[in-house]
């Protein structure tokens, strides 16, 4: 069931442009934003994780001792549930946001630590630095379009990642990562490669890859990486474009059906993404091919 998100609807309600959104299958969604000259208030029923992208300078927060200033490019906010917030905006800022519930955390400790507390409470923060956040966010969120079915897993990978070290780092638990040692057994990762290429027409997500190796998403990705050298994300994305070059080199398939097999829903983003991995796009190559 997807959740309704209070603070996406409070802005919208607002001055705020949402510029792009995407709701992921574990139903935590991504928002990006921009804003200026604009005061709201927030109190929500669940998590907001927050990144500057771009400007910010002039974003204030109300604090019991004044308006608290200190935004700027790759600053991050983590809002919790019940936690209510009153913002400034007396300048451009564009922002990216992650919504997630307690039913997000609780998962994500269950399933890497085997532990299910009654409440996960996470830290508020503004105005600060993490170098993990940043990346997480620039390298794998805002890199890729939100609204490809091809770019689900490294959407949905991001996502369970920054919920990881949010609980490691930002939450009443901080539990240490446990330790993943070895591979995949052969014949699971067989059966994973092999699923994995009779699925690549779909969006796939971490969590339909882990359970194909009856793990949970923490330890498939990393078991996998030890196996393959690649992430998940990273692998499944090397075999779209391998078997859309064979489409290309071996058929007379349009384009556009070799784009919807792969896993792109558009023909001229699977063309921009062949081109960047090939250095031809696809019909260049099929010509020179011919």
């Amino acid at each position: 069931m997807t959740h309704s998100y209070a603070t996406l609807e409070r802005l919208q309600s607002q001055n705020a442009v949402l510029r792009d959104t995407v709701v992921l299958n574990s139903g935590i969604q991504l928002a990006a934003w921009y804003n200026n000259c604009d005061t709201v208030t927030v109190e929500s029923d669940h998590h907001t994780l927050s990144l500057y992208v771009a400007d910010g300078y002039e974003s204030y927060q109300k604090t019991p001792h004044g308006w608290k200033n200190g935004g700027g490019p790759d600053r991050f906010c983590l809002m919790p549930q019940a936690c209510e917030s009153t913002w400034d905006i007396r300048g451009d800022l564009s922002f990216v946001h992650l919504y997630c519930t307690d039913r997000h955390l609780k998962h994500i400790g269950e399933q890497i630590w085997d532990r299910s507390p009654t409440a996960i409470q996470l830290d508020e923060k503004s105005f600060a630095d993490d170098a993990k956040i940043t990346a997480l966010y620039r390298q794998f969120l805002l890199s890729c379009d939100w609204q490809q079915p091809a770019n689900q897993l490294a959407l949905s990978s991001a996502s369970t990642l920054l919920l990881t070290h949010l609980i490691q780092n930002y939450a009443s638990v901080q539990w240490r990562l446990p330790a993943v040692t070895g591979g995949l057994a052969p014949s699971v990762l067989r059966n994973v490669l092999a699923w994995i290429d009779a699925n690549l027409s779909q969006p796939l997500t971490l969590a339909e890859l882990a359970a194909q190796a009856a793990l949970s998403e923490y330890h498939f990705a990393r078991m996998f990486r030890q196996s393959t050298g690649l992430a998940p994300h990273q692998y499944v994305m090397q075999r779209r474009m391998d078997h859309a070059e064979q489409l290309v080199r071996t058929t007379a398939l349009p384009l556009t059906d070799i784009a919807l097999a792969c896993g792109f829903s558009s023909a001229s983003h699977f063309s921009n993404r062949f081109k960047r991995v090939q250095g031809v796009t696809p019909s260049q190559l099929r010509a020179a091919h011919l």
